[in-house]
């Protein structure tokens, strides 16, 4: 079978070559996933297509840039400032306090790193944090290393400047403390928090670990999330390991919840938090409560899903988007519809010829790695094209909206969100998002009108679920977002909390 133009036995071929090369880990059920990235790379080297680009990769021998290049549309750059808030929540009132108690007056230095750091939110969301719980910080030896694979996110991660995007769950006031908008609407990072944080390339599955050049020994606390997901079973493990071995004793190491595996951390201490779970390097015999580590209440109930790296279990970010979306729609099915419907039946689909998808797909692909690069011009060119050639899908205008709301065009993203709903009325991330733009102009009736949608339509699925367009955010996730925003009446969210690997 042939898959845009290219067998089945040569992506096979190239997904063993991006291993081997990047370390990046593409399986059958991620192969979506590959084709999508390869794609937009094939556009970035100036092919015309995947099967030109994968004939080339193949037989040419690729520098570091290009292989940099490659990386960065193969890997997901959406992130947001406190992801994964109650990880936080343990640093703030457990780990980092109980680290400045022992180390005042003495030893008086921090190291914490950020191994897969994206577009910079993590590390800097760190730095805040410091400053924020230690009023002495520049009397102290403060290390923030953060690294990433890929050279694009660092270059926006090192200039320090976000869109809306990038605050989805950040408290009141948090901007405007931190941040100092720029004429195009985004915002800067203050010089003080920016100056905290050092930025390298690095490859965390490359064989020689660490690089001479970058020095990540003696760590107090290792941030890797949603990195596993990319990776083997065998290279997991070798990065556990690593990671221990860049701690100091008693060290921290934060995975994201879907990545936790007894089997794969074996050799850390497992240590539960309200509402999540860290490891700590040390022996499982050696755990006990002392002035090395704080005395915690086990929260069973609390702790996140096992990520099994030995079985290599499919990530749910994995599975296409087309069967979310059937998932989705088949447990919707059967819900009883809260209100009745006042408006016309949206019009059936036209009948969409071979050449014609094709082309749909592509500038699908476009308008997504060109918005994940934060070139929004260019990516809202590219979903009009996309409306353009397929009007009723209504995937096509959600992204549409997206890639306006970003742009600051709030008024042009509701009649974009407007439009997908009409389109496809149990799209639950639409009705979320004209809730937040509602709440956002204090119009709370009308807000909560669609979060009620939204939640009716959430109701229908299993708490796993996983919500079509939202690169892996569960229906579970989404109700608990939902509640929380219903429960504090003067917070409002600017946009949707559609995040790639929020799993819970």
């Amino acid at each position: 079978m042939r898959i845009d133009g290219v067998p089945d036995v040569l992506w096979l071929r190239v997904s063993e070559f991006i291993a081997g090369h990047t370390g990046l880990h593409f399986p059958a059920e991620r192969r979506p996933d590959l084709q999508r990235g390869l794609a937009a790379a094939a556009a970035e080297f100036g092919f015309a297509d995947s099967a030109s680009c994968v004939d080339w990769l193949l037989s040419a021998s690729l520098t570091r840039p290009q292989l940099n290049i490659l990386a960065s549309h193969l890997t997901i750059g959406e992130t947001y400032f406190f992801r994964e808030r109650k990880t936080f929540d343990a640093l703030a009132e457990h780990v980092l306090p109980e680290l400045f108690r022992r180390r005042r007056g003495r030893e008086q230095r921090l190291r914490l790193w950020s191994a897969a750091c994206s577009t910079g939110e993590e590390p800097y969301s760190l730095a805040i944090l410091v400053q924020q719980l230690l009023p002495d910080w520049q009397d102290w030896n403060l290390t923030i290393l953060a690294t990433d694979i890929n050279e694009r996110f660092l270059r926006k991660a090192k200039a320090g400047v976000f869109g809306e995007w990038s605050f989805r769950d950040s408290p009141s006031g948090f901007k405007e403390r931190y941040f100092t908008p720029t004429p195009d609407g985004r915002f800067e990072i203050a010089a003080d928090i920016k100056n905290c944080v050092t930025f390298a390339h690095m490859n965390l599955a490359q064989d020689r670990f660490p690089p001479p050049a970058i020095d990540t020994n003696a760590m107090d606390v290792i941030f890797c999330r949603n990195v596993l997901i990319y990776f083997t079973a065998s290279q997991s493990r070798k990065l556990a390991e690593n990671l221990r071995h860049a701690l100091v004793d008693e060290g921290w190491l934060a995975v994201s919840p879907s990545e936790c595996s007894q089997a794969l951390f074996s050799r850390f201490v497992a240590v539960n938090f309200p509402g999540t779970l860290l490891y700590r390097k040390g022996k499982v015999e050696e755990r006990s409560p002392s002035a090395a580590a704080p005395r915690l209440d086990t929260v069973a109930e609390c702790a996140p899903p096992a990520f099994d790296a030995a079985q290599q279990s499919t990530p749910p970010s994995a599975q296409s988007s087309a069967q979310s979306s059937a998932h989705l729609s088949a447990q919707l099915s059967s819900q009883p519809s809260t209100q009745p419907s006042t408006q016309p039946s949206p019009p059936p689909p036209s009948p969409v010829s071979s050449e014609a998808a094709q082309g749909t797909q592509a500038f699908s692909l476009q308008a997504r790695a060109l918005a994940n690069q934060g070139r929004h011009g260019d990516a809202l060119a590219w979903s009009e094209r996309w409306i353009a050639s397929d009007r009723v899908d209504a995937a096509a205008h959600y992204m549409h909206a997206m890639i306006l709301q970003e742009m600051g065009e709030h008024e042009e993203a509701r009649n974009s969100l407007q439009r997908t709903v009409y389109l496809q009325p149990d799209f639950a991330l639409a009705h979320f998002a004209l809730g937040n733009l509602a709440r956002a102009e204090t119009r709370t009736a009308q807000a909560n009108k669609h979060f009620a949608n939204a939640l009716h339509l959430l109701r229908g699925c299993p708490p796993n679920a996983l919500l079509p367009e939202s690169d892996g955010m569960t229906a579970g996730r989404l109700v608990e977002i939902i509640a929380a925003l219903l429960a504090q009446p003067d917070r409002p969210l600017s946009t949707s909390e559609a995040s790639p690997n929020d799993k819970r």
